[in-house]
């Protein structure tokens, strides 16, 4: 891949530009030392991979990332000096669009230092999502644990989102009254390490409870569960949430195709399908499953996609019922639940 690093930090350019050197299969297509340079520089020669840092002059990384993804989108991974200290930041750039965040590495001993790994993964993992999509095995999620006697609960709201899906998730859950009465899932492709800074700052945005979802939770109205673990989210026979460690060829980890999957399979009750803004078609299989069996299905549309490319394979497939606009999506699934209305 031609990879492009934007940071002012000399050192943090010769730490990432030499992790590419070494690496195989990567080159160097440029480097900006602002946000504004990137901007340009993205419009002459679009990457495929850029390395955005957050806070430089002139233009910070969270709105280089959102001109460039309005302007020549591309792949973004945040790679800034310590991910933790900036969190919101990283949060904004990712509803910005960009797909990930990591920690900088530094000089020395790279190939043995724990964030070189990590950024390599990362960069892998992109490698495998813009590259040619191969073919994914069905999958039948199982996991132990009894359905319990008093489970009530009938109706469930499965959301998957990527690159943009903080923001986009924030806006949907704002507009879902403390009420709702229904359960909300989400897969939101995140590293692990972030994922409970996420769930508190998405339950910041709602007057719903946001938790990460656990082995053997089951599906309770207004209460939202994020996948908050390395492995598949994934509905069990038992109607409890749980994750599976088994491989699965997707390049995702956890798979909304995976999740939606495992939902159509196992959901008993009434569920809608969301799919939202991000790179590449992962949810857009698993959501034509759930209208399959019946379930309603609704992908972000276009113009509200801070990436139209999993809603833009999922209209392709014909897998959603409806095609809405961000602000649209929050009071229709209220609309439906409160209804109990499957089309």
């Amino acid at each position: 891949m031609r990879i492009a690093i934007v940071n002012d930090m000399m050192l943090a350019v010769e730490a990432l530009r030499r992790v590419l050197l070494d690496a195989e299969g990567h080159q160097l297509a440029w480097i900006a030392r602002n946000g504004a340079e990137a901007v340009k520089l993205c419009a002459r020669d679009r990457p495929d991979l850029i390395l955005m840092d957050l806070i430089m002059p002139e233009m910070n990384g969270v709105e280089a990332t959102r001109r460039i993804m309005a302007q020549t989108p591309c792949a973004i991974v945040v790679v800034t000096a310590n991910v933790n200290d900036h969190a919101a930041k990283v949060f904004e750039a990712m509803g910005a669009g960009a797909l990930d965040a990591v920690n900088t590495p530094a000089l020395g001993a790279l190939s043995h230092r724990d964030d070189t790994k990590a950024l390599l993964a990362k960069i892998e993992t992109i490698r495998r999502l813009i590259g040619p999509v191969s073919a994914r095995k069905s999958v039948a999620a199982s996991a132990p644990g009894a359905r319990p006697a008093d489970f009530k609960h009938d109706r469930l709201v499965a959301i998957g989102a990527s690159a943009g899906g903080p923001a986009a998730l924030a806006k949907i859950l704002a507009d879902l009254p403390a009420d709702f009465p229904a359960a909300v899932a989400i897969v939101q492709h995140v590293d692990v390490q972030f994922a409970r800074g996420l769930a508190d700052w998405l339950g910041g945005q709602t007057s719903l409870q946001v938790r990460l979802a656990e082995e053997g939770d089951h599906p309770e109205a207004g209460i939202v569960l994020l996948a908050g673990r390395e492995f598949h989210l994934v509905l069990t026979p038992s109607s409890r949430w749980g994750y599976m460690r088994a491989s699965v060829d997707c390049a995702h980890r956890p798979s909304v195709d995976v999740f939606f999957e495992s939902v159509s399979q196992h959901w008993k009750g009434m569920a809608i399908g969301v799919l939202l803004t991000g790179m590449g078609r992962d949810g857009a299989a698993g959501l034509q499953l759930l209208r399959k069996h019946g379930h309603h299905t609704i992908a972000q549309d276009q113009a509200t996609s801070a990436v139209y490319g999993m809603p833009k394979a999922a209209a392709e497939l014909h897998a959603a019922t409806e095609i809405l606009a961000l602000d649209k999506i929050g009071p229709r699934l209220t609309n439906m639940v409160a209804g109990k209305t499957r089309t």
